[in-house]
């Protein structure tokens, strides 16, 4: 007997979908209606077609930008990632101290961007910092604002402070839903340390990690809040990313159209890139079988 298959579900999500698409078509479509256009005030406006968008691609600006937040997410990927696991194996599966380490790895997530910003702004400073005045009592001439290194220090350290216990509580929930049997099984064929994480558990954190690593992409790609309270985008333009240059030129400089052209472009970097990294990390060793090495 062939089965139907009952739909009427999708009409109690049917408003939801309407509101969020409504609320993301409105403000996409005024960006897109700006970056082809020009004004110079009384809301007068002059067709410029892809004017805005061939000087973005062309502007050394955009694409020193573009490296700074190419570079910044690939520092950060590589020790976020690394370090959350470590972090994550580390962590008991039971017992009181459970709750109390979930606890602690919870707390940097539930500061605000701004407030974290402010934070190692203050904690940086020589003056009256705890960092700044320990590393200048060791006779190292700190100073995040006049340093171009010491600013993309803080800066890592700061995100990497912020952002590592998301990884860990993907990684950790990824451990957890493990059975005990596979643990068992490498027990009796003598499996090593290493060949446990190799092929059980990096296998089996496989899912969360795939959402780590787009969740952490896509966040310090966009960063904005934390470099620009503490540095706001110098020495000179040293950590002014994307974002950063973003709003300054649509703010501070008041070029709506080509201000609307580069955040489209950074969209579509931003969607491209996530889509690829998606694409292979999913595909890669799709089919592999699970095995336990002696």
């Amino acid at each position: 007997m062939e089965r139907t298959q009952n739909n009427k579900a999708w009409l109690l999500v049917l408003p939801v979908f309407l509101l969020v698409a409504i609320s993301a078509i409105i403000p996409i479509m005024t960006v897109v209606n700006y970056s082809v256009q020009d004004t110079f005030g009384g809301n007068k406006f002059f067709w410029a077609g892809t004017e805005w968008f061939v000087d973005v691609l062309r502007s050394p600006r955009f694409h020193d930008a573009l490296m700074r937040n190419l570079a910044f997410s690939f520092i950060i990927l590589c020790i976020e990632i690394p370090l959350g696991i470590v972090i994550a194996l580390s962590m008991p599966r039971k017992g009181i101290w459970v709750p109390v380490c979930l606890v602690l790895m919870a707390l940097p997530l539930l500061i605000p961007w701004n407030v974290v910003g402010t934070i190692w702004q203050i904690f940086g400073r020589a003056d009256i910092g705890l960092l700044g005045h320990t590393i200048s009592a060791m006779g190292l001439n700190y100073n995040y604002t006049n340093n171009v290194f010491d600013a993309w220090l803080t800066i890592i350290v700061m995100d990497v402070w912020h952002w590592t216990s998301l990884v860990v509580l993907l990684c950790y929930a990824g451990l957890v839903s493990i059975p005990e049997a596979y643990y068992q099984a490498a027990r009796i064929d003598g499996a090593s340390r290493w060949s446990v994480f190799r092929y059980i558990q990096l296998p089996k954190m496989r899912g969360v990690l795939i959402i780590a690593f787009l969740l952490r992409f896509m966040d310090s790609f966009m960063i904005y809040t934390e470099p620009f309270v503490l540095t706001g985008g110098g020495p000179g333009n040293s950590t002014t990313f994307m974002s950063i240059d973003l709003v300054k030129q649509a703010i501070g400089q008041f070029d709506l159209g080509p201000a609307a052209a580069m955040s489209l472009v950074y969209q579509l970097i931003v969607l491209l890139v996530c889509y690829v990294f998606f694409t292979v990390m999913t595909n890669l060793d799709k089919d592999k079988p699970l095995e336990v090495e002696d």
